[in-house]
């Protein structure tokens, strides 16, 4: 790849190596990744702000995050932590403690930066197993250990090079925790030490595992679900200010490599081409070697107008996911508050699933981010999953209907776990997946992805997804999945096998 001259004014038609569709953190870091190996990269987003469904928005004056709160990445070696040192951008990451604190009633579990301090705080529980939870906690860390060591060394995931399939040959021993776990569930590892009973790590796992690999230890494939446990001891952080600010230094940085970003550029048709692929947006026609489309598959088969095998059996999998409804708040400040950013998942009954307003995600700005709001306020955002199956069943009025008794139980959760938040609530307002359908351009307004529940058939789609010579599909629906660290590497492979294919 050669890096050309910048892209013509606006109307008329352009040749790039890459046009990458879609600014979320996906497309935001293939085009990086395309920028700095010299490729000529034009990056086409519909809406006027980057970040997807990981940004920052404003409203009323208001900045609020659109969904995502929590961020990962930001470890030493890992790729949003080296682009920023790279490119000097300017992103303050506040490494908050603790992560997280979860409120079910019957506990309040205050998650820290340190896993030996949520092992204890679990061992000290009253009639905690104690031996079994350390046996578990043991096994766990391996699991975690081996598969997290990947996400600093991009090359040894798919697509595997004969080096890389020396390297993980001699890493066999660390993978063998692994292979114990391949098709099992996390609840079959919880029965296997005898720790199905105890309850206080049963919802800390259900909560986690729902923001984070979508499903609960019942049906969580353990590989995954083990690891994802690590997510709040790995690189993970509050960025100052909203995840937006990561997402618009990442756009500077693709413009300062030779890149070109254009926002407000609604692409609406990808077709094939002698030489290449034609891209067709509002502001314009580009021809491009290749096309990276950062988008749902349903998207993607609407551009292209033609339905893949991959996209099909991917759009089911989304079909089977999440929606979210969401509740964002602006806060009168209070000294009795926490000075720092605060989240907090709140569950109002541990016995029914963590979902529809039973378990809410609330993060809470800082003191410290003024911009956020007017003088004494701070902002909050509130999620819950709602079943994207469900709502797709449902006429409109009945789909209206239902999200708004999601988020009356959302208000109540908030009432009876976070009451010293919600009280202090000034000001409302309300989304749905409709509204994130209608504002990221994702149909059905799906978040999250594809869920990762128990399986063989998880590890079939880890390869960087090429559907036809020069068409790839990057996102939290294929690769790596669902979290922004493991849509970046994805793309990040992406980009290393569009090089290796000229």
């Amino acid at each position: 790849m050669n890096r050309g001259s910048a892209p013509s004014a606006a109307g008329e038609e352009l040749r790039v190596d890459a046009c990458v569709i879609g600014a979320g953190f996906g497309g935001l870091s293939a085009a990086l990744a395309l920028a700095e190996r010299g490729a000529k990269v034009l990056l086409c987003e519909s809406l006027k702000y980057p970040g997807g469904c990981a940004s920052t928005f404003v409203r009323g004056g208001c900045r609020f995050e659109a969904g995502a709160t929590l961020f990962s990445g930001f470890d030493e070696g890992q790729p949003f932590r080296t682009w920023i040192d790279r490119h000097a951008m300017d992103v303050t990451v506040d490494p908050i403690d603790p992560m997280v604190e979860l409120r079910t009633g019957a506990m309040t579990l205050a998650v820290g930066r340190e896993r030996s301090s949520l092992i204890d705080a679990f061992c000290a529980m009253p009639d905690a197993p104690v031996d079994a939870l350390r046996r578990f906690f043991t096994e766990q860390r391996a699991v975690a250990d081996a598969l997290w060591a990947l996400f600093r060394e991009p090359a040894l995931l798919p697509p595997l090079s004969a080096r890389a399939l020396v390297a993980h040959i001699a890493r066999l021993p660390a993978y063998a925790p692994i292979l114990r776990v391949i098709g099992r569930s996390v609840r079959s590892v919880l029965a296997r030490h005898e720790l199905e009973g105890f309850e206080p790590l049963r919802q800390f796992l259900d909560a986690v595992l729902q923001i984070t690999v979508q499903t609960a230890s019942d049906d969580a494939e353990a590989p995954f679900g083990l690891s994802s446990m690590d997510y709040y001891f790995r690189g993970t952080g509050h960025v100052r200010g909203g995840i937006g600010s990561l997402a618009s230094a990442m756009v500077t940085a693709i413009e300062r490599s030779g890149g070109s970003v254009r926002m407000t550029d609604r692409v609406s048709a990808i077709e094939r081409d002698r030489d290449g692929w034609i891209v067709r947006s509002r502001r314009g026609t580009t021809r491009a070697t290749h096309v990276i489309a950062n988008v749902l598959p349903e998207a993607l088969e609407g551009l292209r107008r033609e339905r893949y095998r991959e996209t099909a059996e991917l759009a089911e999998l989304v079909a089977n996911g999440w929606g979210a409804a969401m509740l964002y708040l602006v806060i009168e400040d209070d000294p009795s508050l926490p000075s720092q950013a605060k989240h907090y998942e709140l569950v109002h009954d541990p016995s029914r699933p963590f979902t529809d307003g039973n378990h809410v995600f609330v993060s809470l700005s800082s003191r410290d981010e003024t911009e956020r709001a007017g003088p004494g306020q701070r902002t909050a955002t509130c999620s819950t999953h709602v079943y994207a199956a469900r709502l797709r069943a449902m006429t409109s009025d009945q789909q209206r209907a239902y999200i708004e008794r999601v988020q009356d139980a959302m208000r109540c959760t908030m009432r009876a776990r976070a009451s010293d938040v919600y009280e202090r609530t000034k000001r409302e307002e309300t989304a749905s997946p409709r509204t994130f359908e209608r504002f990221t351009g994702r149909p059905g307004g799906y978040v999250g992805g594809v869920p990762r529940r128990v399986g063989l058939a998880q590890y079939g789609r880890l390869w960087p997804t090429e559907l036809e010579r020069g068409l790839w599909l990057v996102g939290d629906s294929v690769g790596l999945g669902q979290s922004t660290l493991a849509t970046a590497l994805t793309a990040i492979r992406t980009v290393d096998s569009i090089a290796k294919s000229g």
